[in-house]
């Protein structure tokens, strides 16, 4: 274990769970950023990771450490663990759709792997999770380091409603271990996820991400978590919004273009 002088543990909390992070990283903090949020009318925090230059920049880093639940960013990892325990095949692994007609209509038909993660088919994931089971996706989830580890509640909803909860710090964690193919998962499943996981394939830049949603009756949250490819360079990213009011029309969109719009800047 590292031990660390009692002078370094602010900079130990702040950069715990980067793999890649080390004592000597430099730290950057944007208020400025906040007008991006308030622009949709809400709160939430970002954390931007240069590689490279070992550097993390901030805006609202008092959220860096808080625990939501991971939603759909549970994907990422659900993914990993269906290809690994051969549950799914590949990225064309077909389940058929259960018929239940659902509120968003790019979930009603049979879906296969590459097209339930990119339209965060939720049925789609639910019932790889059953097929999983209990026993072996926890045991997968401890492996991996995910989260809190904890799958209490229904197999098919604890990353939706049980206790599964991950941190922004956790999520550039695991994206970062993800990259470096440091998680234990096969490579043939890290490269099928890294595939499907591509959102922008560009001649300048490669974008891989996740987005997320999860609530109760007082607030809804959400994420954006991924990284940036950009020439020898990569930039992991988490953006996790938050809003009291649960009609904020802009909410699906601005996880999004919050993110868009700091990456530019």
């Amino acid at each position: 274990m590292l031990k660390i002088k009692p002078q370094l543990t602010l900079i130990f909390l702040i950069c715990v769970g980067i793999s890649s992070c080390s004592l000597k990283q430099s730290t950057e903090v944007r208020n400025d950023f906040k007008k991006y949020y308030e622009h949709y009318k809400l709160e939430g925090s970002f954390v931007l990771y240069d590689q490279q230059k070992d550097k993390c920049i901030f805006y609202n880093q008092q959220q860096f450490k808080q625990s939501f639940s991971p939603a759909s960013t549970f994907k990422i990892c659900n993914t990993l663990i269906g290809l690994e325990t051969g549950v799914i095949k590949d990225e064309n692994f077909v389940i058929l759709w259960d018929s239940v007609v659902r509120q968003n209509p790019n979930w009603n038909g049979d879906h296969d792997l590459k097209n339930a993660f990119k339209n965060f088919t939720v049925w789609y994931y639910q019932e790889l999770a059953r097929r999983v089971g209990g026993e072996k996706m926890k045991y997968w989830i401890d492996k991996a380091n995910y989260g809190n580890k904890d799958t209490s509640g229904d197999i098919d909803k604890f990353w939706l409603k049980g206790g599964l909860r991950i941190t922004p710090e956790q999520q550039i964690d695991f994206l970062n271990r993800l990259h470096d193919n440091q998680l234990p998962f096969s490579q043939r499943s890290i490269d099928i996820l890294k595939k499907i996981m591509i959102v922008k394939d560009t001649l300048n830049y490669v974008l891989r991400a996740k987005t997320g949603w999860a609530g109760n009756d007082k607030e809804d949250f959400g994420w954006y978590v991924g990284y940036l490819e950009k020439e020898n360079n990569t930039y992991y990213f988490s953006n996790c919004v938050r809003s009291k009011d649960l009609n904020n029309k802009d909410f699906a969109k601005a996880r999004i273009e919050i993110t868009d719009s700091i990456l530019k800047e």
